[in-house]
């Protein structure tokens, strides 16, 4: 399989390049490197260097003439969101419409999309289901939230074949551990180095918390099933804050204790998503404990660290 993967150089993506590498698929990395490192990058992928929005998306298509596309290239802050939504449209959005037409064009067979359970916004009930209103609280939310209507509509006018993956919270090798990156990584990175981590809130909010690994298997399932369904990848469990700091703590060794803050506005408090229909249509589910999953995490920032 020829598989060309968008954002092939950020968190999830480099992790998802290295399985279709592993799987023998013949992999194509587009990746503008604004937050993605190329270090990240597999050195059995071939790579552009290019913005989603650049028409010279349309010479990779020409060139390479991928059969399946993996989507994550995206503005994922969602503060930036909020202080400049016509960068956050413009990538999220426009991107995506670009590579789309070129999906089109060139015969793709089909598309799978990164989505977010910030469609969500505040949760009626949980675990969140596929079926849980949709009602965004940030302009990436709702870009994010978007892109799955185009994709429909892509579908019904042209044929071109989909699935939507909307992630929980994603951890593991190679997240950021600076600004808006995951609270994992910004643990690890707090511990690691000595100082405090802080927690807003009580630390009694609940997040479902999802393996890098298993995200990007999910990815590779979906090439070939799932077709035209969102489906949620998280582990249809949560646990709070306080709890993962503590077993980071524990990992890492450390005798720091996390600085309480207030809790910071629009934080939802209590989150976990239903994964039962990921698990049926993909014949998937994830592997990886989060005591696993954790450790495997901090070995690896462990190793960065002790490098520099």
């Amino acid at each position: 399989m020829k598989v060309l993967v968008t954002g092939g150089a950020g968190f999830i993506g480099s992790n998802l390049v290295d399985l279709l590498i592993d799987k023998g698929c013949d992999v194509i990395v587009v990746d503008s490197l604004i937050t993605g490192k190329k270090e990240n990058i597999n050195k059995a992928a071939r790579f552009y260097k290019i913005d989603i929005r650049d028409e010279g998306i349309k010479d990779i298509f020409e060139k390479e003439r991928p059969e399946f596309v993996i989507h994550h290239a995206a503005q994922i802050d969602v503060q930036r969101s909020i202080k400049d939504p016509v960068y956050d449209a413009s990538v999220n959005i426009l991107g995506t419409v670009n590579l789309l037409q070129q999906c089109v064009h060139y015969g793709v067979k089909k598309i799978v999309y990164a989505s977010s359970a910030a469609v969500y916004g505040n949760p009626l009930y949980l675990g969140i289901d596929e079926s849980h209103r949709v009602q965004p609280l940030s302009f990436y939310g709702i870009t994010k939230h978007a892109v799955e209507h185009y994709l429909y509509v892509y579908r019904e006018l042209y044929g071109l074949n989909y699935t939507v993956l909307r992630y929980a919270n994603v951890y593991g090798p190679r997240q950021d551990y600076t600004g808006e990156g995951g609270v994992v990584a910004i643990f690890i990175d707090r511990l690691l180095h000595g100082k405090r981590p802080v927690i807003y809130g009580d630390g009694e909010q609940t997040r479902d918390f999802i393996y890098v690994k298993d995200v990007a298997e999910a990815n590779y399932k979906a090439l070939n099933a799932g077709d035209g369904e969102i489906l949620n990848i998280s582990t249809n469990r949560c646990v709070t804050i306080n709890y993962l700091f503590n077993i980071l703590k524990e990992i890492i060794m450390s005798d720091q204790n996390p600085e309480y803050q207030p809790p910071r506005q629009g934080d939802i408090r209590n989150s976990y998503l239903d994964n039962k229909k990921a698990k049926e249509l993909l014949n998937w589910q994830p592997k990886y404990r989060l005591e696993q999953g954790l450790k495997e995490t901090v070995e690896y920032y462990h190793n960065i660290f002790t490098v520099r």
